[in-house]
């Protein structure tokens, strides 16, 4: 990352726009790198539009021409807008010669993306006792066990499958209300957000307990978003509902937020750690504004400036930092995707 002055502004000239025929939401990066050449990073953008019929399509990033194209034939439909999409985050790991892509909807479902097309391989139903699945508001691809994904529900559970197999491995009622995000710390490590207002972290060695290490000052006041930082799991970051705060946390020290980054004018949608970096996180709102912050080695609550801002001119719905592409953040506003170089 380069050092920015205090509050600088990514450069538009190191951007690159893609415009679809559709909203988009959802965004994944793949870190699948296949032996053919002149091969491009993958990413893969799902459509919001509020009907049955939704489309993903993969697009190639082409870093050094600054091209953002979608891939021939690899376009597919998808049940309802996808709330999450996400690739396998160790393809070397995978039984398949192909990347895997997950979407999250009224479903899990695992897709192959080979060269040329996508084949579907998983519909997960969480659901024990019905066909039909209460909406999925969210998933996380366990990094240290891929066979793991972690999925959260509007029906207060979340339910954790062994993807290799197609099977639950165990599903919990984690929350009082519905549940909006989760994500995966260690191997058997998960963490979870809610309509309840609570942050809690559940190991998968004892079911029956979790740890709230966060709630709302507003009684009931949603969170929305979770992100672990993967390079200290010490921290997290998650938002509130209707807030312009970021809201970082030490587990070591539940309840009170080591750092509240208040510099959005408006709500905070997307949140993401640098892949990178312990110390760097990225924001984006309603404000329209992209911000990256540098977080103090000896963390204060407040005062915090972010070390760069972007502006693109519409809200904000989604923001994705990329292991692939470690220099470039995607966003997402109205039908546009952007690259973003930090």
């Amino acid at each position: 990352m380069e050092n920015s002055s205090q509050e600088s502004h990514l450069r538009s000239e190191n951007s690159v726009t893609y415009d679809s025929s559709y909203p988009i939401y959802a965004m994944a990066f793949s870190s699948f790198t296949p032996s053919l050449p002149n091969r491009h990073h993958r990413i893969a953008v799902g459509s919001f539009k509020e009907e049955f019929n939704n489309r993903v399509d993969i697009l190639s990033f082409n870093e050094d021409a600054l091209t953002l194209k979608p891939v021939p034939n690899l376009s597919f439909d998808h049940p309802y807008p996808p709330t999450k999409l996400m690739f396998h985050p160790n393809p070397t790991a995978s039984l398949k010669s192909n990347d895997i892509l997950a979407s999250s909807g009224d479903y899990l479902r695992l897709w192959e993306v080979k060269e040329a097309s996508i084949e579907p391989l998983f519909t997960l139903n969480n659901s024990k006792t019905s066909e039909y699945c209460a909406p999925l508001t969210s998933f996380d691809w366990n990094e240290v066990e891929p066979r793991r994904i972690g999925t959260s529900s509007i029906d207060t559970t979340c339910t954790i499958w062994d993807v290799e197999k197609g099977v639950v491995e165990t599903q919990l009622i984690a929350h009082d209300k519905e549940v909006y995000d989760i994500a995966w710390g260690e191997a058997g490590v998960f963490a979870s957000v809610s309509a309840d207002g609570s942050v809690r972290i559940f190991d998968l060695r004892d079911k029956e307990h979790s740890t709230i290490i966060y709630e709302s000052p507003q009684p009931d006041t949603p969170l929305l978003r979770l992100a672990w930082n993967k390079q200290d799991l010490r921290y997290m970051a998650t938002i509130l509902m209707d807030s312009n705060k970021i809201v970082i946390l030490d587990i070591r020290s539940p309840a009170m937020p080591v750092a509240e980054l208040e510099r959005h004018q408006a709500s905070v949608n997307a949140i993401a750690w640098a892949p990178q970096s312990c110390r760097h996180i990225s924001s984006a709102g309603d404000d329209g504004q992209a911000l990256i912050w540098e977080l103090p080695t000896v963390a204060g609550p407040n005062g915090i400036d972010p070390m760069s801002m972007y502006s693109a001119g519409a809200e904000i719905n989604q923001l994705q930092w990329s292991a692939a592409t470690r220099d470039w953040i995607a966003i997402a506003f109205s039908n546009k995707l952007q690259m973003l170089k930090v």
